[in-house]
């Protein structure tokens, strides 16, 4: 029974695994999320300036601000 894990990882099918490709895969998965981490970052910051007071409406600057944040141009 195969575990699927050789084609997974770049392996040849018999069983063994490629390092090159495991290596290759981990360097992937620690880009996305050094991204993902750098993105949440940036969201949390532009919140904070632009959200002075969070409450049941946004003034006017408030909802400039957060049209900005929503602009994949200005991240």
């Amino acid at each position: 029974m195969d575990s699927g894990f050789s084609s997974d990882f770049g392996g040849t099918g018999g069983g063994k695994l490629d390092p090159g490709a495991i290596m290759e895969q981990v360097k992937v998965q620690i880009a996305v999320a050094n991204a993902q981490e750098l993105l949440q970052r940036m969201t949390d910051k532009c919140f904070r300036k632009c959200i002075g007071k969070p409450g049941g409406s946004l003034d006017n600057s408030e909802q400039i601000g957060a049209a900005f944040m929503g602009d994949p141009r200005v991240l």
